[in-house]
């Protein structure tokens, strides 16, 4: 580790320590929140063997993706974040990653629904202790004038854990349970493991513990490099006492009569429905609507997806940056400029007649939806005094997170269900609706009869029309961003007016 090198009272123009070791801090944290999101979506990535091996319809795998994760995620993110507002941000991000990681892997020995739910919770529970003291960390290290494409960077974290989750997730869940099995044995610990039957194993199983497990080490690796900064040490010297703790409704009354945040929280939310949702189906539509399995969903068309969409984060933290000189609230409309462009070519994608033009759109919906992820940061962190950051981005994500995961994955499953019942109604099939299992679309779609045909294309094409709706969401999205925007520039924390509920 390395010490600061700049001067007292010159941080808001050197930022903390040398600026390699600034680097290293923000690959680091990046390399977190990626970790962050590789154990978080995992779950998406083995989708339909989940929904297959329980037997789940669309809506109760919703229930599973969406709203226990999200409620206990936010309900835990504020009083972590108020204890990171005091304490040592570093460890609580430490102790968090171990809490996840193990979480993670106790996925893969879930014995039903129920148990698959509970380390669910777990693993919302840790990963609530990640972004707000990551967040104020980053704060702490660069100068505002670098901050956009600081924060920018460490979003990519969202995007690159996606494609990580679709490459590590999708080829270790193609793998049987008997060849794993073989494989310990060759590198001669199968003995470890010998009371298992591997042939009940699925896929899915593995993935969770080989991806959780080496969460443990990276915590440990974080521990013991990286140095916590000192509060508020990279803003303007005309500053509140940064010695002085806040409470959270000192925070609330800083960032509370801001219209900034607001409309900043609930255009956040919105994408976050719509990103949420789609996310959460996307290996089943894959699968369901152009026939392919589980792995070559992951490898070819997940990963690629979320590594352009990583692009889409890291360009709309550049483009923010880039603009800021000439207009101010770039960070704020830039976004909404990117989700309007998300609308027409997710519900092209959607909609099209072959799995190339599909992926060929969704590059392009991806790119313009994640340019929003940095903002949603840079912004947060922007209308707020040092000492509230982290609770600020704490109550940002849990309005995000009760809305965008806890009813997004939902919306899409019920919404899946309903538009299915209608095409089998359609179809004339309706006398069929309440005997047909879907999961035998996947497994042995001959079982289904004559009537096998227009059932599964009907469980497809309700997917289809649930997803194109919820993408529309986009564009009321785009307004919330356009409406910051406006606000943005009058709110931006300024250090030489006390700020509201800061008492000096």
């Amino acid at each position: 580790m390395s010490d600061t090198t700049a001067t007292a009272g010159q941080g808001h123009i050197t930022g903390f320590g040398t600026k390699g070791y600034r680097s290293f801090v923000l690959i680091s944290l990046m390399l977190v929140y990626t970790l962050n999101f590789i154990d978080r979506t995992l779950i998406t990535v083995v989708a339909q063997p989940i929904i297959n091996e329980f037997n789940l319809s669309d809506t109760q795998w919703g229930l599973l993706a969406g709203p226990p994760f999200a409620f206990f995620y936010a309900l835990m993110g504020i009083p972590i974040a108020m204890w990171a507002d005091r304490s040592n941000r570093v460890m609580i991000i430490v102790m968090c990653i171990v809490i996840w990681s193990l979480m993670t892997a106790l996925c893969g020995v879930a014995s039903g629904f129920i148990w698959l739910l509970i380390f669910r919770v777990g693993v919302a529970v840790g990963e609530a202790g990640c972004t707000p003291p990551a967040n104020s960390i980053i704060t702490d290290y660069f100068p505002p004038k670098s901050r956009a494409g600081a924060l920018g960077i460490y979003s990519m974290g969202v995007t690159i854990g996606g494609v990580l989750a679709q490459l590590f997730g999708g080829t270790i869940a193609g793998i049987s349970g008997e060849d794993f099995g073989a494989w310990l044995g060759s590198l001669g610990v199968g003995g470890l493991f010998s009371g298992i039957d591997w042939s009940t194993v699925g896929g899915w199983r593995i993935a969770f513990v080989v991806v959780g497990l080496p969460g443990v080490l990276i915590a440990l690796i974080l521990l013991f490099t990286i140095k916590e900064p000192p509060r508020g040490y990279s803003d303007p010297p005309a500053e509140v006492d940064t010695t002085k703790k806040v409470g959270f409704f000192d925070a609330f009354r800083e960032f509370g009569v801001k219209p900034t945040f607001w409309w900043l929280s609930m255009g956040a939310a919105l994408v976050a429905f719509v990103g949420y949702g789609l996310i959460s189906f996307q290996a089943p539509f894959f699968q369901r609507v152009h026939g392919i399995g589980v792995r070559d969903a992951a490898v070819l068309y997940g990963a690629p997806l979320a590594a352009v969409a990583a692009g889409g984060t890291f360009f709309g933290g550049f483009l923010s940056e880039k603009l800021e000189g000439r207009f101010p609230s770039a960070a704020a409309w830039v976004p909404g400029v990117g989700l309007l462009i998300s609308v027409p070519t997710y519900v092209g994608a959607f909609f099209a007649p072959t799995i190339g033009l599909a992926f060929m759109l969704w590059i392009v919906a991806a790119i313009a939806h994640y340019a929003y992820l940095g903002a949603q940061y840079t912004v947060g962190t922007g209308i707020v005094s040092p000492k509230s950051r982290a609770t600020t981005i704490a109550v940002l994500l849990l309005i995000v997170s009760l809305i965008g995961n806890g009813i997004g994955p939902l919306f899409v499953g019920l919404m899946s269900d309903f538009f299915m019942s209608g095409q089998i109604a359609a179809a004339g099939l309706s006398d069929m609706a309440a005997t047909f299992n879907p999961r035998l679309c996947g497994t042995d779609p001959t079982a289904l009869g004559e009537n096998g045909p227009a059932l599964c294309q009907a469980y497809a094409d309700g997917l289809r029309y649930s997803m194109a709706a919820t993408a529309c969401f986009m564009a009321l999205a785009a307004l919330c961003y356009f409406m910051a925007a406006r606000y943005f520039g009058g709110d931006r924390y300024n250090p030489a007016v006390p700020a509201a509920g800061m008492h000096t």
